[in-house]
């Protein structure tokens, strides 16, 4: 049968992670060691493996099976042959709404939600029903349109037939999945039209407040979203840009180009040192400190996270945001700006950081913010705004 079959397989591929890495590395290392698996077995054992981690750590006592079963339950919405097949009990009631799944599954089942996410901590404001929730739900994939191509990327997106929300002006929703490059082939579009970029990192632009002609660090620019959302809300300022990982601020230039940032300047800090060295002379108008940190607000896109997650880490996770903001505000000029920022949930990382730099270091706090993107399928970050207060 072919349900059995997809059984066999999803048990094979779990078995064979060791869940030390993302899902998204994994699977396409497995498919390419398993050449004779087809398509339907490979779209099929990435969706049961996804949807089986979104359960996270609720109903540990039961079987592989047994917790699969229950996760394409809630993960599902439409008539399940999988699911029918193995338990028609449940496959009768799928088109049921999430809500009424789990209360479904607290009546008859036990289900202890807050187990789905078993860690305290969350920060003011995060709704803890919603929030665990949204683990069920696949987010969706968001991009930012270049302002001078709206029209062409709208319009090119509309005639397929991929469903897509307009969130803002220049935010679009689509499909997590869709493959942009079918719409927008590279050679035709050697210069992509859009950025990938979560609902909420787009977010966090409304705390940045650039000046022309001002001097910014992006302190953690990784890829870069950050420097691009500053960029394009002042293009006329003066960007240095520095990561701990060479090889990603070598990626980070073809993401500029294409946007247009060709004035900046790229510097390998490891920043849980004193970076003086290199920095000495510099003096700045804004930091962007987008820092290292659990991820906790994005395991919606890769909720194996969950599973391999342990709560003492989070007082790493802290001690560590610490230490990097200690070492960049020195370079921040009196009366600027210190935007931070995390991709997490947890108040350790975010209220707690935040409250130390005010107290330990004299910030001045002009305001924070939980980015709940739990309601719109994307990621939950915070960002807040600290001041350094001018030399009196």
């Amino acid at each position: 049968m072919r349900s059995e079959q997809q059984l066999r397989i999803f048990l094979r591929v779990l078995g064979s992670f060791t869940e030390d890495r993302p899902l998204s590395k994994f699977l396409p290392e497995f498919f390419k060691r398993n050449k004779q698996m087809g398509s339907n077995d490979r779209r099929s054992a990435s969706r049961l493996l996804y949807n089986y981690y979104r359960i996270g750590k609720a109903f540990s006592d039961k079987s592989i099976e047994e917790r699969l079963f229950i996760a394409e339950f809630l993960c599902t919405g439409v008539d399940n042959p999988f699911l029918q097949h193995f338990r028609p009990d449940l496959n009768q009631n799928i088109d049921l709404p999430l809500e009424d799944k789990i209360a479904f599954l607290i009546k008859d089942y036990g289900f202890k939600l807050a187990e789905v996410f078993p860690f305290g901590h969350l920060s003011k404001g995060i709704n803890q029903f919603q929030f665990f929730k949204s683990f069920f739900i696949q987010p969706d994939l968001y991009i930012r349109i270049h302002p001078d191509k709206i029209d062409l990327v709208v319009s090119a997106i509309a005639e397929t037939a991929i469903p897509f929300r307009q969130i803002q002006q220049y935010t679009l929703a689509l499909p997590n999945g869709t493959n942009l490059n079918n719409i927008f082939p590279d050679e035709e579009f050697p210069a992509k039209p859009y950025e990938v970029q979560d609902l909420s990192s787009q977010q966090t632009l409304k705390y940045f407040k650039p000046n022309r002609y001002e001097h910014w660090w992006d302190a953690c620019a990784a890829s870069g979203g950050k420097s691009l959302l500053l960029f394009s809300e002042q293009p006329d300022i003066k960007l240095v840009v520095s990561d701990i990982r060479e090889s990603v601020l070598d990626n980070l230039d073809e993401r500029f180009i294409n946007a247009g940032l060709r004035t900046y300047q790229k510097k390998v800090l490891d920043l849980t040192k004193n970076p003086d060295y290199v920095l000495h002379h510099y003096q700045f108008d804004g930091i962007i400190l987008d820092a290292p940190c659990s991820g906790s607000g994005t395991w919606g896109r890769t909720p194996e996270m969950i599973s391999q997650f342990l709560d003492y880490k989070i007082q790493g996770f802290q001690n560590l945001q610490k230490t990097i903001a200690s070492n960049v505000i020195k370079y921040l000029k009196p009366g600027k700006a210190l935007i931070y920022i995390t991709c997490s949930v947890f108040k350790e990382e975010n209220e707690d950081v935040v409250r130390h730099l005010i107290s330990e270091h004299g910030l001045q706090l002009e305001g924070q913010e939980i980015l709940r993107g739990y309601e719109n399928k994307a990621d939950t970050m915070f960002v807040a705004r600290l001041i350094k207060p001018a030399v009196s």
